[in-house]
């Protein structure tokens, strides 16, 4: 069947049997719509030219850690297909793309003393395709692919990989600040700290949870300022460009109205959210005192003769505040929470330990084919009245939100979860949530980290068995497409 014909035919599908009867709502003019990618999840090309080694290559190069046994060596081969990215995002009728800049594609070793000029050409190349094509760029600086020689060097651990990022970040606004002016400088520094320091899930998977993950943290939010500082006092006069970072979180609701509940919930916000989104956004700035107090109180417990969190000094803790344009987001699901019913002393070191909560689910809510991932559009709406409430309400663009599947292409699961969340989106901003853009999550099927090819979160479906890697739109492309088109949506 023709290319043109499939578009049809979903098209079709999309419109005819996915939408339900009901009220008609409209987005408001001021909230723009885009979809996203990483660069070690779609490009592959992960030792072309003078490209360096990051994490991701080592650690599906060396370990049975993924869940296929794949890795990102070609994934979507975007680096050769880029032009084709283009024209699915065209056809979708995006406002922007978010894509991320691969570490070692640019500087090959890590450190900012040799770049490499085929690297710096792909990232011209896509970017100025992008303009072209009226489609805004947004660049994530950091999206989890650390160079393996920093790595080797200690990582996040080390505190003078803030220097070292923020060599990197200069480049890149050297290189590309003239056209882009969106900028992120990191993508979910929970993850990166928690899931590839504190565990074995991500790269570079210390599993050295309750010290590393802090460690990694506290270097991870210097460095940030750092870049945020250098951009607006060198570049922003020139580059007129705005940056932030995007934050992770699940929502995570009291089971009950008990103040022990209660206090759970806020306890789980502090530690996810909080622990980067504090220093940050709050108005006294520095980590949460129920984080500083958590941390502390358990590591006296363990025989430690100082907390496991680092401290921030006063001026540092003046440096970080305020150091985001915008309160970037990824959300996906959510959860219960409540206090234990027996609150005991451990020995064990954790992140989770310091924690001290329950997390759990109803069973009755719809899953998807990732564990975690169910489907609470109600918590999407409570998680941006949070960060309404808690932050002095901050604009917020959402830059992930989406559902994975096995490998369907009538992605009817999809469609119903982004009804849901969409709508919930709309009920937030009634609510007072100043939300100035939407981001699906994702462009198409890519490397899925530790779950490598077996879910799929894609708008198109690739087929990882062509050597094309093939892309074809599925019936949430042509929804997608049909909410962007009219600017309306089904109420859920």
């Amino acid at each position: 069947m023709a290319f043109a014909n499939v578009v049809a035919l979903l098209c079709f599908l999309a419109t005819s049997i996915f939408t339900v009867e009901g009220e008609v709502r409209r987005f408001p003019d001021t909230i723009s719509f885009g979809v996203a990618t990483a660069s070690y999840q779609v490009e592959g090309a992960w030792n072309v030219s003078d490209k360096g080694e990051n994490i991701w290559d080592r650690f599906t190069h060396t370990t049975d850690s993924i869940r296929d046994r794949s890795n990102g060596d070609v994934a979507c081969d975007s680096y050769n297909q880029h032009r084709r990215d283009i024209e699915m995002l065209k056809e979708l009728g995006v406002d922007y793309y978010r894509f991320s800049i691969s570490w070692t594609r640019i500087l090959p070793d890590g450190f900012s003393n040799r770049l490499s000029q085929d690297g710096i050409a792909y990232y011209n190349t896509l970017i100025n395709d992008l303009l072209e094509a009226n489609i805004t760029p947004y660049v994530t600086i950091y999206h989890w692919d650390l160079p393996q020689r920093l790595q080797d060097l200690g990582g996040w651990a080390n505190p003078m990989m803030a220097d070292y990022y923020t060599d990197f970040a200069k480049v890149a606004f050297e290189a590309f600040g003239d056209r882009v002016k969106h900028w992120l400088t990191f993508n979910e520094p929970w993850v990166i700290c928690y899931q590839g320091y504190g565990m074995i899930e991500k790269a570079p998977a210390l599993d050295m949870s309750g010290i590393a993950d802090y460690l990694c943290g506290h270097s991870l939010l210097k460095a940030h300022a750092k870049a945020y500082h250098l951009y607006d006092d060198v570049y922003r006069p020139t580059q007129n460009g705005r940056i932030g970072w995007t934050l992770n979180t699940n929502y995570h609701e009291a089971a009950s109205q008990s103040p022990a509940d209660r206090e759970a919930a806020e306890r789980a916000m502090q530690f996810e959210l909080g622990w980067f989104g504090h220093p940050v956004f709050s108005s006294e700035g520095d980590y949460s005192q129920i984080l500083k107090d958590r941390v502390n109180q358990k590591s006296s417990e363990q025989g430690y003769p100082r907390s496991r969190l680092p401290e921030f000094t006063s001026e540092e803790v003046a440096y970080l505040k305020g150091t985001c344009d915008f309160f970037g987001l990824n959300h996906y699901s959510t959860n219960f929470v409540r206090m234990p019913t027996m609150a005991l002393k451990s020995s064990k070191v954790s992140f989770d330990d310091d924690l001290g909560v329950e997390k759990f689910v109803d069973p009755a809510w719809p899953g998807s084919e990732a564990d975690w991932l169910k489907v609470v559009p109600w918590g999407f709406r409570n998680l941006l009245n949070w960060i309404r409430n808690s932050y002095n309400s901050p604009e917020i663009i959402v830059f992930e939100n989406g559902f994975p599947d096995r490998d369907d292409k009538d992605d009817v699961d999809r469609i119903n979860y982004y009804n849901g969340y969409m709508n919930a989106l709309l009920d937030a901003m009634e609510d007072g949530c100043n939300v100035t853009a939407y981001t699906a999550w994702s462009l198409m099927d890519n490397f899925e980290w530790s779950d490598g090819y077996t879910q799929r979160y894609g708008l198109y479906h690739v087929d990882f068995n062509d050597p094309m890697r093939t892309r074809t739109p599925k019936a949430s492309a042509m929804y997608y497409k049909s909410i962007l088109e009219t600017r309306t949506i089904e109420r859920d």
